[in-house]
């Protein structure tokens, strides 16, 4: 699939950000497990934050396509910085989609510019990749609401200025009762739990956060009332689509070090390459790498020319994450003993590709999705 000029351009200049802003420090941020700040900073300036949102909200006005190669680039680099512009595309989307010209002006810029820091819950303990379970409540009061329950493994809720909460407004109505509120996480009310220490995608900030009788206003309500469920899902598939890029970025860096390693580790005198059990193993993670991509570039023109692409973004994110599990392992085994070892970059992407296969709906969902795509149209 040959790219636009636009698109490599994209795909150039993120590239280049990556080998010398992101690469470099990739081993610091995951054995210090510290927020990357001066690189999301970096990114903001740069425009690589907010895809897909318009320009006249400081986006970049980019496509779904543009957003997934900008992914790839930087999971390459590091999947933790790429998993951070996964969830700026995510909030940034609904807001552009659902939000008031208020909400817009108020969020939309400063968290493309890294300025403000957001959270987007989904997740509680009995609520997962089955979203109809959520337990949090959001109870009129007066001309606001009131606020009460628990997320966790929430990305970036740690640090997290504002976040987008899926709550249920009406207990009775199913997945028709749910709402979506723009918490200020500075108000009374709204505590953080610990920081979570993960195995993988370590300096992407975890936990969980805490609403006690939150009181928000009126226009803290993003979009329609009732809507929420079908509104977090609607930029669930974009979101796909880009944990599948993410996916394919771990697998490319894994491709690069493995190529790398075979021509100069020696054993039998001679190169590790030389050997046809090696050969297979290169050529195996160069066509899954391949296929993974191919799988992702579709369902992203599906998603921009506004066609279905449902079980196309399954298909990517669930082909892209357990191969990029799969050949990761292989990277290690490629590298011997040394790639078992901390601080080998072999070593980091096999426990940074095991949770494509969770997050965005585990990969066994995912099949889910497809299956019933397939039976019923």
């Amino acid at each position: 699939m040959k790219l636009s000029t636009e698109h490599q351009q994209v795909a150039d200049m993120t590239r280049r950000f990556a080998n010398e802003l992101i690469r470099p420090e990739a081993e610091r941020l995951d054995r210090e497990e510290v927020f990357a700040g001066d690189i999301y900073k970096a990114m903001g300036e740069n425009g690589l934050f907010g895809i897909t949102v318009p320009e006249t909200y400081g986006g970049a006005g980019l496509d779904v396509l543009a957003y997934s190669l900008v992914m790839e680039e930087l999971s390459r680099g590091y999947a933790s910085v790429a998993d951070q512009c996964g969830l700026v595309e995510l909030v940034t989307s609904l807001l552009c989609t659902h939000g008031s010209a208020a909400q817009k002006d108020k969020w939309i810029a400063p968290i493309i510019r890294a300025e403000q820091r957001a959270a987007y819950c989904i997740t509680e303990a009995g609520a997962g990749s089955d979203v109809s379970g959520v337990k949090t409540t959001a109870v009129p009061r007066g001309a606001g609401w009131v606020l009460n329950g628990a997320k966790l493994w929430i990305h970036n809720a740690p640090v997290a200025d504002v976040a987008f909460v899926l709550a249920r407004t009406n207990p009775e109505a199913g997945k028709r009762g749910m709402s979506i509120f723009v918490v200020d996480c500075a108000l009374p009310g709204v505590s953080r739990g610990p920081k979570e220490h993960k195995l993988g995608q370590r300096s992407s900030q975890v936990g969980e956060l805490h609403f006690e009788n939150v009181e928000l206003p009126a226009d803290a309500l993003l979009g329609v009332e009732g809507r929420g469920f079908h509104m977090m899902m609607s930029v669930l598939e974009k979101g796909r689509v880009g944990i599948a890029s993410l996916a394919v970025g771990i697998l490319q860096a894994a491709l690069e070090a493995s190529v790398e390693q075979a021509k100069i580790r020696k054993q039998f005198g001679q190169a590790i390459a030389e050997f046809q059990g090696i050969q297979f193993m290169l050529a195996d993670m160069a066509k899954d790498t391949q296929a993974a991509r191919l799988l992702v570039r579709s369902a992203a023109e599906m998603l921009d020319a506004g066609g279905d692409a449902t079980a196309a973004a399954s298909m990517a994110k669930c082909f892209a994450g357990d191969a990029a599990v799969a050949h990761s392992s292989n990277a290690i085994q490629i590298f011997g003993g040394s790639g078992y070892i901390r601080g080998y970059e072999v070593e980091r992407l096999y426990r940074d590709a095991k949770i494509t296969q969770i997050y965005e709906g585990t990969n066994q969902v995912q099949r889910i999705i497809i299956a019933r795509k397939l039976l019923n149209g």
